[in-house]
């Protein structure tokens, strides 16, 4: 906090709470200063606002910055730009990792450039969850769990050594170690405050609990009144460096609520209709903020279960105000009374506190949803967006039939033989029934109602159709907790639905694989299997190489089509399976009704239950304890290790940066791609294909096959990330019409060869290269190596019609420059193949954010077309990252001249 304020915005003042007092920056006291319009902001521009006013200094936050935000109220949008602060980092592991990886090296890179390696620490508090490396190898068994922790230990130890060395090197670095949870649960349930306090200059200060995180379901806490988003690793390391976060104050979509859920529908049918919804109505960077009546009757996980999603509606976060809700879940959660207290006295001195009858805020514009007209839903077998309601599913794979298979025999009732088993295997069956995902693990309701089902069918004598592969992994150990003091972990274990770990695992690619007949028998005669999976995620891919349907499902839904084997059942209104007198079940006769659930909800969990599960969260169990890890301030790398080195990123970089920005000509493409590519097809995380750059790479290392592990446990080694850029194996680049994975042609030889390949020849011959695509390029998780995989491959330009928020920042982060077509220009309209050079008109020295630019195309046959341009970088703060090469040179230049 700096000395220096303006007197018209000093509004420090003290809250007394249980006779404790708390300085804080007080909201009303601004608006009666002349900041008029301050009560009639959403709550989450209000948390923002405060933010600006305590850190005020009139260099990185400017009495003009606060002015503008309060401004905003007048047109409800604002093209100005603010430095915002968040309290804290939270990270998972597959981004945690390479964020780590980057501070070490930044160290190294400061002894290089002779400054001091401990001024390479955060600043901001830092936690990371060990959540994204168990893998689903074992299921369906009492032991599962423990023997895919042990292969967890024995697959990621160079890892997590690595991560012990930076728990001790580094200053507010805290490690949840593996085994305990999926880092957003674990945020919500124990990490987050709503109001956070911290000591300063001897008194203590209370503000609102605010984030980033280095994955985009970081928006979940948004469910308990916390801000918070997705960030790149890039970013979140400059947040933790002490940098600002540089945005745009955004436009705010209020979301109003109506109504109450009706019997038979979940918390799950109800995210996957807003998601719809928000992914029609377009809220990409934008803010959404649910509102109305509809908040009274809506449970607190149910809010975190909307919040988490907000990657998957577009938006930047899904904001809950505080009220009593909020209140109950920190009560009930466990977090100490003096917390609570504190969250609610400061929500009503500062005008945060929402209840029944409260006016609503200004918004940019709305949308209103009756909940009591959702309908019980899937979504698949693509996009989270894609919703179909229940009983519609059959035909909707039938439809989509054609387009998930090569085969010209696209007949729904085609069947094959599986080797050594009495079943057949057709399209349409479900090959994966996952319960997994933080966006309902972290839900009572729809958790206990998997229970409930699984012990009506279980009391019925019916069991899951053989070729499913079923899984349990509970968001936190406090899941567990409930299900067995519910009595239906037994029923869960009978129909196969044993723990298999607490993390992200299905939902994140880490399915493991199928077995060996059933995989066979899928690639043999190209079958489109399903899953069914109560993730957040179902992009092409992700989560098995050999399942190319997806859906999207509440955790109850996942147990009935175990039991019912094929997405072609219409569970809505057909059998599910029989009994043990052979007498048909419909769903039905399984579901519990909401009373059942809320009965059973209220009687088994209690507050003692998560202060139990969380009393030790950071110590990890004996064998996390044993791991050895390096001392000392610099890492040792270990130039043998195939998980962990250290990235090239600061080679030879001087200790300024140059004022020159290289100019693109004469560039060519590397990929040309389609709508909807997500961070999964840039950077996927999860199985590496046996004839791979990747795999060749490991090979040649002396790893075998099966100790390959997955890209997302490999995001250490640049080298393997770079060879698994545009790796996955569903994408499709048009240089190369009729083949998938990650090929193209390299135009001077005119050979079909890896992308990877490609590019390192294109490297070599100093040629600089460009990748073009449509719509929403990097829909997804926010994966930093999508960004840094792109970089090492010499791509200077990304050019597509639209981004998605994360990704793009992510490329400035990484010197890329962003480029979207201009109004009615796209790949088609130009007739690009590739075989073309590129030319970028108008950069240079004075670039601008948003400036218009011009793309130069030369066809081989010498004809030019040229098409307009907008440079998205955005903000002057993200100019000066771009000059710099990247967010870490401009921090570490920065750290080493004494500027920061």
């Amino acid at each position: 906090m700096t000395a220096h304020r303006l007197d018209s915005f000093s509004t420090r003042t003290t809250l007394t709470v249980d006779g404790k007092a708390y300085d804080y920056f007080s909201l009303p006291k601004a608006e009666a200063a002349g900041l008029e319009g301050v009560s009639r902001l959403p709550f989450s521009l209000k948390v923002l606002l405060e933010n600006l006013l305590r850190h005020e200094d009139g260099r990185s936050v400017t009495a003009g910055d606060v002015k503008a935000l309060v401004a905003w109220v007048k047109d409800r949008r604002s093209d100005h730009e603010i430095a915002y602060r968040p309290a804290r980092v939270l990270m998972q592991d597959f981004t945690g990792v390479p964020a780590v990886v980057d501070l070490a090296t930044m160290r190294a890179a400061m002894a290089e450039l002779g400054g001091d390696v401990n001024r390479i620490n955060p600043l901001s508090p830092v936690d990371l969850v060990i959540d994204h490396s168990v893998q689903v190898d074992r299921y369906g068994t009492a032991s599962a769990f423990l023997q895919n922790v042990a292969l967890e230990m024995e697959r990621n130890g160079e890892r997590y050594s690595f991560l012990r060395w930076g728990q001790s090197a580094l200053d507010n670095f805290r490690v949840v170690p593996p085994g305990t949870g999926i880092c957003h649960q674990v945020n919500l349930e124990y990490l987050a405050k709503t109001v956070w306090s911290s000591e300063e200059d001897g008194r203590m200060l209370a503000y609102p609990d605010t984030l980033v995180g280095t994955d985009s379901h970081t928006t979940m806490v948004n469910g308990l009144a916390v801000l918070g988003w997705g960030v790149g690793g890039i970013e979140a390391e400059a947040a933790m460096l002490g940098q600002p976060v540089s945005m745009v104050i955004p436009e705010v979509v209020g979301f109003k609520l109506t109504g109450r859920m009706k019997e038979g529908t979940t918390a799950t049918d109800l995210v996957l209709t807003v998601t719809q919804m928000l992914r029609k109505k377009g809220v990409v960077g934008k803010f959404v903020e649910f509102y109305g009546e509809g908040l009274d009757n809506m449970v607190l996980t149910d809010r975190a279960t909307i919040a988490n999603m907000a990657p998957e509606y577009g938006a930047t976060c899904g904001f809950f105000p505080i009220d009593g809700e909020t209140l109950n879940y920190l009560r009930l959660s466990g977090r100490d009374d003096e917390t609570v207290a504190l969250v609610e006295a400061y929500a009503k001195a500062q005008g945060m506190w929402r209840e029944a009858g409260s006016a609503d805020p200004e918004f940019t514009d709305t949308l209103e949803l009756d909940m009591s007209t959702v309908e019980p839903s899937l979504a698949g077998p693509k996009r989270p967006q894609d919703r179909v309601t229940l009983s519609d599913i059959p035909a909707s794979f039938k439809a989509a039939l054609p387009t998930l298979t090569k085969s010209k025999d696209t007949a729904a009732d085609i069947s094959v033989d599986v080797a050594g088993t009495d079943y057949k295997l057709a399209h349409g069956h479900v090959a994966i029934a996952a319960i997994t995902s933080c966006t309902n693990t972290s839900n009572p309701d729809v958790m206990l109602g998997a229970g409930l089902v699984a012990k009506k069918a279980a009391a019925l004598g019916m069991t899951v159709k053989p070729w499913v592969k079923t899984s349990l992994a509970p968001g936190s150990k406090v899941v567990t907790e409930y299900l067995r003091a519910a009595g239906v972990q037994d029923a869960l274990d009978t129909l196969g639905f044993n723990l298999v770990g607490y993390g992200c695992t299905t939902c994140i690619g880490n399915s493991g694989p199928l077995a060996e007949p059933v995989s066979a028998a899928v690639n043999a005669n190209d079958l489109v299997v399903t899953s069914v999976l109560s993730g957040n995620r179902n992009f092409e891919g992700r989560v098995n190489p050999d399942v190319r349907a997806n859906y999207l499902a509440s955790p109850m839904l996942v147990v009935v089509y175990a039991l019912a084997g094929s997405v072609l059942v219409d569970v809505a209104n057909d059998p599910i399976g029989e009994d043990r007198d052979g007498k048909p079940v419909y769903m039905r006769d399984i579901w519990p009704s909401s009373a059942e659930i809320r009965d059973t909800v209220r009687s088994v969990i209690t507050s003692q239950m998560f202060r139990g599960e969380y009393a030790d969260v950071f110590s990890g169990d004996a064998e996390w304890q044993a791991i050895e890890a390096p001392e000392g301030a610099t890492y040792v790398w270990d130039e043998n290790s195939t998980y962990v080195k250290m990235p090239p990123y600061f080679e030879g970089m001087s200790p300024v940066a140059s004022d020159e920005i290289a100019p693109i000509n004469g560039a060519r493409a590397l990929a040309i791609l389609g709508d909807s590519v997500t961070t999964d097809h840039i950077s996927p995380a999860g199985n590496i294909a046996k004839n791979s750059p990747a795999a060749k790479y490991l090979t040649e290392h002396g790893v075998a096959p099966a100790d390959f592990n997955s890209y997302g446990a490999r995001r250490g080694n640049h080298e393997i990330m770079m060879r698994g850029t545009f790796a996955n194996v569903r994408i499709r680049n048009e240089m190369v019409p009729g083949v998938e994975g990650g090929y193209t042609r390299h135009v001077p030889t005119g050979e079909q060869m890896s992308i990877y390949d490609a590019a390192m020849q294109y490297v070599e011959a100093g040629t600089p290269l460009v990748v073009i695509a449509g719509k929403e390029y990097g829909t997804g998780s926010s994966r930093d190596w999508a960004a840094k995989g792109t970089m090492l491959l010499g791509v200077k330009a990304v050019i597509t019609e639209s981004f998605e928020r994360i990704h793009r920042s992510n490329l400035v982060g990484m010197g890329i420059l962003p480029l979207v077509f201009g109004e009615g220009w796209d790949r088609s309209k130009l007739s690009l193949d590739g075989t073309e050079t590129y030319d970028i008109i108008g950069l240079g020295n004075d670039l601008k954010p948003r400036q218009a630019l011009i793309l130069k195309v030369t066809r081989a046959n010498g004809e030019v077309v040229e098409a307009p341009l907008v440079c998205r970088i955005d903000t002057l703060d993200e100019l000066e990252y771009f000059k710099n090469g990247g967010i870490l040179h401009y921090v570490l230049r920065r750290i080493a001249s004494g500027a920061a």
